[in-house]
């Protein structure tokens, strides 16, 4: 399994851990994001350390090059002495560098792949996430603006209801207002027929009805009293000339009027008692 496909391979385990753990897609896409960018730092960084081994191979490929140039004039100047055994030996060490010099070469060829391969891997793995950026912050906005939309819709909702509450609240206080009012019209009808005189009252109906017969009487006799009061004063008074029983008439005609009105006083004075 290469780099790139380990690493899409822990990113997208650790994508998953989060979504079960979390509830929102934005923290979600947010913790996805910066692992990805954390995942290609680890990239970067693996490509600098085989960078710096490769380096570390050419600087000790350059080294053993000089030594291989060292030893050659190392042979050449024993040849020119004569010292065959010397040029022998130089040589010698010459061969066994140019040896370690092609074994580093190969080491240099590889890691140079491995390096190369690294940096397409990179370069992919950083489109991807670049693409991701894009992809997360597009989802965030719709996921933004949907929250919104369900939040204005849930506060619509609510609004509603309440407004519904508001609405029978309102029929409630209609229907007792109304029930006040017939109350208070009732009880004004009431006051205005004199109910409130008898409820306040001891007597039942049939003691009322008795004191309005026995009122009724006290009239009937006092009228009574007055119609003999009255044919008395006539049977005295005959004897007189027609002029004296005139005047004596209008006088006993205003007395009895005046009588009329005093007794209906006293009985009105009496009722109210």
């Amino acid at each position: 399994m290469g780099i790139l496909s380990r690493t899409s391979y822990v990113i997208r385990s650790k994508i998953n851990a989060i979504l079960d753990r979390t509830e929102d897609p934005t923290q979600t896409l947010d913790y996805s994001y910066e692992q990805m960018r954390d995942q290609l730092q680890q990239v970067k960084r693996g490509i600098a350390d085989l960078t710096t081994q490769k380096k570390r191979l050419e600087m000790q490929k350059r080294r053993l090059e000089e030594n291989v140039e060292k030893h050659n004039g190392q042979a050449r100047t024993a040849v020119q002495q004569d010292r065959e055994d010397l040029a022998r030996r130089a040589l010698e060490k010459k061969k066994a560098k140019m040896n370690q010099i092609e074994e580093l070469e190969r080491q240099i060829s590889d890691l140079q792949s491995q390096q190369d391969r690294l940096i397409e891997q990179k370069n992919d793995l950083q489109t991807r996430i670049e693409e991701f950026r894009t992809r997360k912050e597009t989802m965030k906005a719709r996921y933004e603006a949907a929250e919104a939309s369900s939040t204005v819709s849930e506060a619509m909702t609510a609004t509603g209801e309440e407004f519904e509450d508001v609405g029978r609240a309102i029929e409630r206080a209609e229907e007792r207002t109304e029930d006040m009012e017939a109350r208070a019209a009732a009880l004004d009808e009431l006051h205005d027929t004199g109910a409130f005189d008898d409820v306040f009252s001891d007597k039942d109906s049939i003691d009322r009805e008795l004191e309005s017969l026995s009122a009724d009487s006290g009239v009937d006799a006092e009228l009574e009293t007055l119609k003999s009061e009255l044919g008395e004063g006539e049977s005295e008074s005959e004897p007189v000339e027609d002029a004296e029983e005139d005047v004596d008439l209008d006088d006993l005609e205003a007395e009895v009027a005046d009588e009329d009105v005093e007794t209906e006083l006293a009985e009105l004075q009496e009722e109210e008692r």
